[in-house]
């Protein structure tokens, strides 16, 4: 069954997700948290662009889900990570995102103001 609440992306509130062909690195307290050369580029709106990181290149022992949780009515609902006594919800995920969005299921992203840094590398060539 559609959630009623839901949005569908459109000219007015567009939504794009790409393959990001750079490495994206993740860092917080001079500790690599996420590492890929698989991360998505989720661009929606007018909001700054956003990197959707697999599950698997993300440290998740560093982790821990958070009681926050979030409603967007064009990605469904979000879940929150925190690091342990350091910074509170650095990271989220859909976990079961609505169809228009569905690449990003099960990835996490982060907020860029509460990590150190988020860098994307250009990867060399094979």
């Amino acid at each position: 069954m559609t959630d009623p609440r839901m949005r569908i992306p459109s000219d007015d509130h567009p939504i794009t997700i790409v393959r990001n062909g750079s490495r994206v690195i993740v860092r917080l307290a001079d500790q690599i948290i996420a590492d890929t050369t698989d991360a998505l580029t989720l661009r929606e709106a007018k909001y700054a662009p956003v990197h959707y990181i697999p599950r698997a290149d993300v440290a998740m022992s560093l982790l821990e889900p958070s009681p926050t949780t979030s409603y967007c009515p064009y990605k469904g609902d979000a879940t929150y990570y925190s690091v342990g006594r350091g910074p509170r919800d650095v990271a989220w995920c859909y976990e079961v995102p609505y169809p228009a969005v569905a690449e990003i299921a099960g990835r996490l992203a982060f907020y860029s103001d509460r990590v150190d840094a988020i860098e994307e590398l250009a990867q060399e060539p094979k």
